[in-house]
This record gives structure tokens, C-alpha cells and sequence, in this order.
């Protein structure tokens, strides 16, 4: 039982690195291919501005609402092709009189925006579901509460989305975390999100033309996503369940890389863990939903795989490094026992003897830490102002304690999501992410 259990861990360990590896080499034939854009940002003049509804759902967001809603006013689009919509939901704060005053300081008379008070439930779904019932938009543009906008990321969403009507559904940009020099933490968190704007998202949209909506900073056409039923109301992650909806329809959620957004991320351990936990637990609905896709001829490949690499990341590979940890710490406190009590026996070992595949489980460790220090440090090369000295070390020190609160949060949120079921509990009320103040 001991072999099965080392051979596990090993086997888990490699194909991890090999997913990893696929990935980062799709990202990085894109940054290449980027780097022979000699104007990288520069806008030319679209042959349409679509008409698009923006819808900023924000409940209890007094302390971060005025830079988003100042940040939308600004957006470099046609003021008459813009249709912008806070909704205050079930706020029991000043979020309502706070969007209230910034507009009426700032607005022009071209431009459309509202700010709503909002009853009902659903949480963010439920808001974004209400919208679509109204939009008079062609396409539907999410921003969270804390996003502030470049003044051309709507303009990049759309200007990407005119490059197939036909099969692009939605189209997401990137996010950039606009608190993160405050701790420790949201240096990590920083890492975290380059990595996966930079590498993750871009290698697979690459590779596979498989995109993720993020939930913040994207479009997605109004008459599909009423034709698919809209957003599922309670879900704990809206955006990925809606992702797989889009890809259950064989159209795509582009990538368009030159839209970009900032974003407030958590800065205490306690905001962390229940924003985090909310988002695996969500992710593991949506994958025991979608699961049997991989076994249904007639779904499609994308989201097969899409389905595979869900499952790999949050079952399998979670469940492998849980047993590796486990396995390293036993044959540690064995081997230091044996150095008192020679007759000590390893307990996972092939042949009585540990050395071999102590000196092989070693390598595999190494070369997952170097593969995780080398995707995080492209990814930092490929953004301005982030291949530093000090980042380069964080992402060290990260690697034995930031990710390591992944497998923390993920195992956390994948026993309560089993207990909701057990004892059919309401597993859909979500902690309220906190804010703070700039």
C-alpha cells in the first residue's frame, strides 16, 4: 500500500508539471509574438460602437464605489452607445448616496447612468439577471465595485469582439491588483493574478482558443445570454458557471489582453481565506455539474478539456499534494526516529529502502519549485514595472507559504461543500469580500 502511495504522489506530480509546461509554452509563443508589435496600444477607429449596458453590482461598496464609478465616466467610448447601470444591492451603507454624488458632480448630459436601489435576491447573479431584463444594450459589460477601468478597456473588449460577431460570445481583459504594495499578502496575491492573466489565461486562449470569464472587465452579447437562461441566481461563482454555458454552446470567450482593469484584493488573512473559499467551493459545483461532459460524445472538446483541467487542479492535484506533504513529513520524523532506533523501518519506501525514492521524490519537489518560480517570474517580465528584485524573492518565500493556503482553502471549501450535501445545508450564502479604504 505504501508503493501505491508513493507512486501516486509521483505520477500526480508529473503530470502536474506537464500541464504546466504545455501552458506556460503557449503563453510564451504569444509574448513573443507581442513583443513584434511595435504599437502595442494604439487604437484605430472601429467600424461600429455598439450600444453596450455596463452593470457595476456593488452591495455595501461605500468605501470603493466613487473610484469605479469615476473611472466609468471616463471611459474613452462613444457617450451615446453607453447605457451605465450601479445597482446598490440590498446595501445597508452609503453606497447608494455615495455613486449618487459623484455622478451628479461629473456627469454629461450624453451620458446614461443610473444608480439603483436594489431588494431583491440572488446576489450578484440575481443583479446581473435583473439587468438583463432591462439592457437596451448589444452587449453587456461586468465591472465588481472595486474595479477601476483604464479609460480604453472597454474599447480593447469591443474592438476584440469585432474580430468574429459570429463565434466570440464574450470577451474578458485583464485585471491588475491596484492595492498590492500594502503586505505581504496582497504581494502574493499579486503574483497570483499576474500569473494567471499572464500566463494561464494567455497560453490556453493560445493553444486552445479556451478562454474564462473573471468576472469583472468583460462583455458578453445580450441576446445569447438571455437565450441561454442568463446567470444561475446564488451561484458562488457566476463567472465560471456561465463560462461553461457559453462553451456547452461551441462559441468562445476571447481574450483581449490590451483591456485591463484594477482591482482592490483582500489584506488580512480572514478577507483571504472567505473570498478564496467561496471561489473553490463555487468551483467545485460547477465541476460536479459539469463533470459529465467528459463521458457525453456529444460535448464538445473544449469543454472536455476545460472540464479535465478543472478536475486535475481541485481533485487530483490537490488530493497528491496533500498525500506528498503527508508522506514527506512521515519519512522525515521516521528517518530522525531511525537515527536513535536503527531497526526503525520507513514506512513508504520500495524495498525496504528509502534513499532511492527519497532522492526522486527530491527531484520532483525541486523541479515543481523551479517551474513555479519561472512561469511566475515570465509573467512578471511580460507586465511593466513588475520584473523587480523584490518580487522575484517573494515569489521564493511564496512558494512555502502563499500557495501552500490554496491547499488550506481548497480542502476547507471542499468538506463543507460535502457536509451542504450531507446535511442539506444552504450552501449558496457567501461571504461579503471585505474592503478597505485607500
Amino acid at each position: 500500500m505504501s508503493e501505491v502511495t508513493v507512486i501516486f504522489a509521483l505520477i500526480s506530480i508529473w503530470m502536474s508539471i506537464l500541464i504546466t509546461l504545455v501552458i506556460l509554452f503557449g503563453a510564451v509563443v504569444a509574448l513573443i509574438k507581442g513583443i513584434k508589435d511595435v504599437s502595442p496600444m494604439k487604437k484605430e477607429k472601429l467600424e461600429k460602437y455598439p450600444k453596450v449596458t455596463i452593470v457595476v453590482p456593488a452591495h455595501n461598496e461605500e468605501l470603493v464605489i466613487q473610484d469605479t464609478v469615476t473611472a466609468l465616466m471616463a471611459l474613452d467610448y462613444p457617450k451615446e452607445s453607453l447605457e451605465i447601470r450601479i445597482v446598490a444591492d440590498n446595501c445597508s451603507d452609503k453606497t447608494f448616496e455615495v455613486a449618487n454624488e459623484i455622478i451628479k458632480r461629473n456627469k454629461s448630459k450624453a451620458l446614461d447612468i443610473k444608480v439603483i436601489k436594489r431588494t431583491g435576491k440572488g446576489g450578484k447573479a440575481g443583479v446581473l439577471n435583473d439587468m438583463l431584463a432591462k439592457a437596451t444594450g448589444e452587449w453587456i459589460c461586468v465591472y465588481d465595485a472595486d474595479a477601476m477601468p483604464q479609460e480604453d478597456a472597454l474599447y480593447f473588449l469591443i474592438a476584440k469582439s469585432l474580430e468574429n460577431e459570429k463565434d466570440f460570445a464574450a470577451v474578458f481583459g485583464r485585471n491588475k491588483t491596484r492595492n498590492y504594495r500594502q503586505n505581504f499578502l496582497t504581494r502574493c496575491i499579486n503574483l497570483e493574478i499576474v500569473t494567471t492573466q499572464r500566463i494561464h489565461h494567455v497560453g490556453l486562449w493560445n493553444l486552445f482558443k479556451i478562454g474564462r470569464i473573471p468576472g469583472t472587465n468583460f462583455i458578453i452579447k445580450t441576446d445569447f445570454v438571455r437565450s441561454i437562461g442568463g446567470w444561475d441566481n446564488g451561484a458562488l461563482t457566476e463567472d465560471t458557471a456561465i463560462s461553461f454555458k457559453i462553451m456547452q454552446q461551441n462559441k468562445l470567450i476571447a481574450l483581449a489582453p490590451k483591456s485591463e482593469a484594477f482591482q482592490q484584493e483582500p489584506e488580512s488573512l480572514k478577507a483571504y481565506y472567505y473570498q478564496r473559499k467561496r471561489w473553490a467551493k463555487g468551483n467545485y459545483e460547477v465541476i460536479l455539474e459539469n463533470f459529465h461532459h467528459l463521458f457525453n460524445l456529444k460535448s464538445n472538446w473544449r469543454i472536455k478539456l476545460e472540464v479535465l483541467y478543472y478536475t486535475s487542479t481541485f481533485f487530483w492535484f490537490n488530493a497528491a499534494i496533500l498525500v506528498s506533504n503527508f508522506l514527506f513529513v512521515v519519512n522525515l520524523i521516521a528517518q530522525i526516529i531511525k537515527l536513535f532506533i536503527p531497526q526503525m523501518i520507513i514506512p513508504f519506501a520500495f524495498a525496504s529502502s528509502n534513499r532511492k525514492i527519497a532522492a526522486l521524490l527530491l527531484v520532483n519537489w525541486a523541479l515543481m519549485f523551479f517551474i513555479y518560480i519561472l512561469q511566475i517570474n515570465v509573467a512578471l517580465v511580460s507586465q511593466y514595472g513588475q520584473a523587480t528584485t523584490i518580487n522575484l524573492i517573494y515569489s521564493i518565500v511564496s512558494y512555502f507559504t502563499y500557495s501552500q493556503l490554496f491547499i488550506v482553502v481548497a480542502t476547507s471549501a471542499f468538506f463543507s461543500l460535502m457536509f451542504d450535501k450531507i446535511f442539506k445545508r444552504d450552501g449558496t450564502k457567501w461571504y461579503k469580500t471585505q474592503r478597505f479604504s485607500n
